[in-house]
């Protein structure tokens, strides 16, 4: 039988983590059942308004997803009180997430070292923009910055011929960084649970995206000496990009050698495989962006759910070129039930986006609502015995 006892269950989180880097971290914690508590300032945290204007309750549609389970308190920690309050819910706590710079976290008398005094075997979780041994240690970090140092905006560049640097249009580095802090999290946990000690845990975004970015593209720079450029070709290949069809754009991905002569067989064109450039693998394998231009040129004679059907039946993985927007329609995500229609007591109606992975062992618990400013911080006083 699935059991209903999440895997965090019974783990307290303070969280004082701000915009997604330290929340998009925390709001995975509370799938898997933590109890984390959102420690805000009075007016809240700055996530709160992205994607809608500033109204009551502040609470835009990023917000609402990405601190879902999560209870909030708003305490001012510029007063003395405020900052006694969380010195206690500190001492109850089992993990501490904050992204405070730390010149500014040791003003408020919450550096590892003196909130370690407090409870000797309480995990500190520290998300920084760059490692604290470096000499960009201390400067503001955000998703432009972290992407700009980390080489991300020179990939596109390498793609379309265009020379200027830019950014990937999302928050790459921010939720990248997120996972990371998540996974280093619970191996702190685990470690606790097998040797009963607490731990100080750096993640820095800067490090954390120039490891991801360079797993692939270090390349053939990983070699001492070098054996050829950084950067992995394929992903940096102009060509292969989504194709034209008559009447969208389709996703093709006929990496495995067979796999080409398979396609162009059944797209009718088996002569493509006659020409001097495609006719051995080894050939076909150097000549990959050759024979996607090729393939660009007859794509648009049939539909995309036409080449689809062919593609399938001689098993060549390719898909349909959803926009965004399109994606909440596709198929396969509701049938696997990704998304849910919820109504939030204070918001209305939404669309909430459910945890990816599942578990055979134990089904995801009952998720709170997003919660509006300080929703919790009563509660949170009465638990600690404050009020």
């Amino acid at each position: 039988m699935m059991s209903k006892q999440a895997p965090l269950a019974g783990i307290r989180i303070v969280d004082m983590t701000t915009v997604v880097f330290g929340p998009y971290c925390t709001q995975i914690l509370a799938d898997l059942g933590a109890d984390v508590i959102k420690v805000e300032p009075l007016e809240g945290d700055t996530v709160r308004t992205i994607g809608k204007p500033p109204v009551t309750p502040k609470m835009g549609p990023v917000h609402l997803r990405l601190n879902r389970g999560k209870r909030s308190v708003a305490w001012d920690l510029r007063t003395d009180e405020g900052r006694q309050s969380v010195r206690r819910l500190l001492e109850t706590c089992d993990v501490f997430i904050h992204n405070i710079r730390p010149d500014a976290i040791k003003r408020l008398g919450l550096d590892y070292e003196t909130v370690r005094a407090l409870r000797p075997d309480l995990i500190y979780v520290h998300c920084t923009g760059f490692g604290l041994d470096g000499p960009y240690a201390g400067l503001q970090a955000y998703d432009d910055i972290i992407q700009a140092a980390a080489g991300a905006t020179s990939l596109l560049p390498r793609v379309d011929s265009n020379p200027r640097p830019r950014y990937l249009p999302m928050l790459f580095a921010d939720k990248v960084s997120g996972l990371h802090a998540a996974y280093a999290t619970l191996a702190a946990v685990i470690t606790r649970m097998r040797d009963g000690q607490g731990q100080h845990v750096e993640v820095p975004m800067f490090e954390c995206i120039a490891s991801f970015n360079l797993l692939e593209h270090l390349c053939d720079q990983t070699f001492d000496p070098p054996t050829g450029r950084w950067g992995y070709a394929r992903q940096l290949n102009p060509a292969r990009q989504p194709l034209s069809t008559k009447d969208g754009y389709i996703s093709i991905a006929p990496y495995v050698e067979d796999r080409w002569v398979r396609f162009f067989n059944a797209a009718g064109y088996p002569e493509v495989l006659l020409d001097p450039r495609f006719s051995t693998p080894e050939l076909r394998n150097g000549n990959t962006s050759l024979m996607y231009e090729v393939a660009a040129t007859f794509m648009q004679e049939k539909t995309t759910a036409e080449w689809l059907q062919i593609l399938k039946e001689v098993n060549v993985p390719a898909i349909k070129v959803n926009e965004i927007g399109e994606v909440l329609d596709d198929p396969h995500l509701a049938a696997v039930g990704l998304f849910e229609r919820r109504d939030h007591p204070s918001e209305g109606g939404y669309v909430e986006v459910r945890p990816p992975v599942k578990f055979a062992g134990f089904e995801y618990p009952d998720r709170r609502h997003a919660p509006t400013i300080g929703q919790h911080t009563a509660e949170i006083d009465r638990e600690l015995g404050l009020k």
